[in-house]
């Protein structure tokens, strides 16, 4: 289990399980996200929404770990743009640590 900071204070937190994680790169979530300047805002976090509900209406999206995502992470009640951004840093950190298995 991870913990991101979701606001610059530090009053604020979200866990992150590693199926999460693995639920992000499964999906390619965060594939195309950011704009060409690299700021996370509160548009991306609304446009990462848009998205998941969309795969949601498929029938690979109605998979339990999106569920998950959305209910635990992605529209817990403190996640902002500053939480996206942290989570975004976890992801890849996570991801370089855990190179995904050959097929």
């Amino acid at each position: 289990m991870f913990t991101i900071q979701a606001n610059k204070s530090g009053t604020r937190s979200i866990n992150v399980s590693e199926e999460n994680l693995r639920t992000i790169r499964r999906f390619s979530l965060f594939q195309l996200l950011i704009d060409s300047n690299g700021i996370v805002t509160e548009q991306s976090l609304d446009k990462l929404k848009l998205n998941i509900r969309s795969l949601l209406t498929t029938p690979e999206g109605s998979a339990k770990e999106l569920l998950d995502l959305c209910i635990d992470v992605i529209y817990h009640r403190d996640m902002k743009a500053f939480g996206l951004q942290n989570l975004m840093a976890l992801y890849e950190r996570w991801n370089r640590e855990n190179p995904q298995a050959e097929e």
